[in-house]
């Protein structure tokens, strides 16, 4: 299992690296993936605002573009006292992508929460639905 503190390092990291010029809300996210490698990812924004693109999904395709199938855990971290957790969008492709993995909750000094992906996304819907 990987190391959360390892991964809310690199959330962190990747959360200065935010394109928030309308919001200035700056998210980051590290997602481990099965084999040890973390890929990190930061929420990018545009004018449009529908078009932004969530630190989680950014994290997840970027894993999931380099080959990447199973996932270890995610942490999530963004500058607020209350814990930060993904969005629906966010929760839904972890779920199909990353099944129940544990998320990391976190802001720029502690965590601030730990949960798992079933009790954030309690009735998913996923491809099971589908046969």
């Amino acid at each position: 299992m990987a190391d959360s503190d390892h991964l809310v390092a690199v959330a962190r990291e990747a959360r200065e690296r935010a394109v928030a010029p309308f919001s200035n809300f700056k998210v980051g996210a590290a997602l481990v993936a099965k084999g040890g490698r973390v890929y990190g990812g930061c929420n990018v924004e545009n004018a449009s605002y529908g078009l932004t693109v969530c630190a989680e999904r950014v994290a997840l395709l970027k894993a999931l573009s380099e080959g990447e199938r199973g996932f270890e855990m995610i942490a999530v971290v963004a500058d607020t006292a209350d814990p930060t957790p993904p969005c629906g969008a966010c929760r839904q492709l972890l779920w199909e992508y990353c099944g129940d993995i544990p998320v990391v909750l976190a802001n720029l000094q502690k965590v601030t929460g730990r949960h798992q992906m079933r009790d954030l996304l309690p009735l998913p819907f996923d491809a099971r639905l589908l046969k």
